[in-house]
C-alpha cells in the first residue's frame, strides 16, 4: 500500500455528473465482440478485446473523479484469474501530444481499443486487477511511448486485487502536483509529479471483462 500522503483532497464544487440515462457524454473505442450501453443509471461495459470509454468534457486540475464499479466477470481466456474478473482500469488527465489542443477525442478514429494504441498519449493510468487479476499498477505515460513502472507502483497482494460482485467506490485525484487513486476511502497510489498533468480527459478502460458503473461525478478538488 502507499504511505500516508502529503495531502488528502476532498470533493468541493460539483463540476459534472452522469447517471447514465444514455451515452451522450461518452465516446467508445472498442474492438469487435464487445458492447457498451447506458440505461437506468448504469453503464455496462461488456468487453472482449479491449475498450476505452472517454468522458467527452476536458477536465482541468485541481480535480477529483468519483464513481462506483462492480466487476461481474466474463469467464473468458483472459479472465481466468481470481474469480474470473480482471482489469477495472482507468485513464485520467489524458492528452494526445499530436492532436490539436491535445484532444484524445480528435484522434479517436485512429484507435480500435487495443491497449498498445494508447502508448503515445500522456496520462495517468491505473490497471486495477490487470494481467488476469494478478497485478494492480500505476503508470504515468510520458507521451512518447514510455510507460515507466516504479516498484512501489506494482502491487500483487490479494488486498489490492479484484473480487467479483463487489461494488468499489473509486476516487481519482489530480491536484496539488499529485496523482492519487483511492479505493473505498483507502489511498492505494499517491504520486508526486514534478511535471503534473493539469488538463486532459478521463476514460474507463478494460479488456475481456464485464463491469457495471454507477454515479459518475467530477468535482473541483478542495485544498487539504
Amino acid at each position: 500500500m502507499a504511505e500516508a500522503p502529503a495531502a488528502r483532497f476532498e470533493p468541493g464544487e460539483l463540476l459534472h455528473q452522469d447517471d447514465f440515462a444514455d451515452l451522450s457524454c461518452w465516446l467508445v473505442e472498442q474492438r469487435p465482440g464487445g458492447t457498451v450501453s447506458a440505461r437506468d443509471g448504469v453503464l455496462v461495459i461488456d468487453d472482449a478485446g479491449g475498450c476505452t470509454v472517454w468522458f467527452r468534457p476536458a477536465l482541468t486540475a485541481p480535480v477529483i473523479i468519483t464513481y462506483e464499479a462492480t466487476a461481474l466477470g466474463r469467464g473468458g481466456p483472459r479472465t481466468a484469474g481470481r474469480q474470473g474478473v480482471s482489469d477495472l482500469n482507468c485513464f485520467w488527465m489524458a492528452t494526445d501530444p499530436a492532436a490539436p489542443e491535445g484532444s484524445v477525442l480528435a484522434t479517436s478514429a485512429k484507435r480500435t481499443g487495443a491497449l498498445a494504441e494508447y502508448d503515445s498519449l500522456r496520462l495517468y493510468y491505473v490497471g486495477y486487477g490487470g494481467n488476469s487479476n494478478t497485478t494492480t499498477r500505476f503508470r504515468r505515460y510520458a507521451g512518447n511511448g514510455e510507460r515507466p513502472l516504479l516498484p512501489e507502483h506494482d502491487l500483487r497482494t490479494p488486498a489490492t486485487l479484484l473480487h467479483s460482485n463487489v461494488s468499489y467506490r473509486l476516487m481519482l485525484v489530480a491536484a496539488g502536483g499529485r496523482a492519487q487513486f483511492v479505493r473505498d476511502g483507502e489511498l492505494i497510489f499517491d504520486y508526486a509529479d514534478s511535471q503534473p498533468l493539469a488538463r486532459g480527459w478521463f476514460g474507463f478502460r478494460t479488456v475481456d471483462s464485464r463491469f457495471e458503473i454507477r454515479r459518475f461525478r467530477v468535482w473541483r478538488a478542495s485544498a487539504p
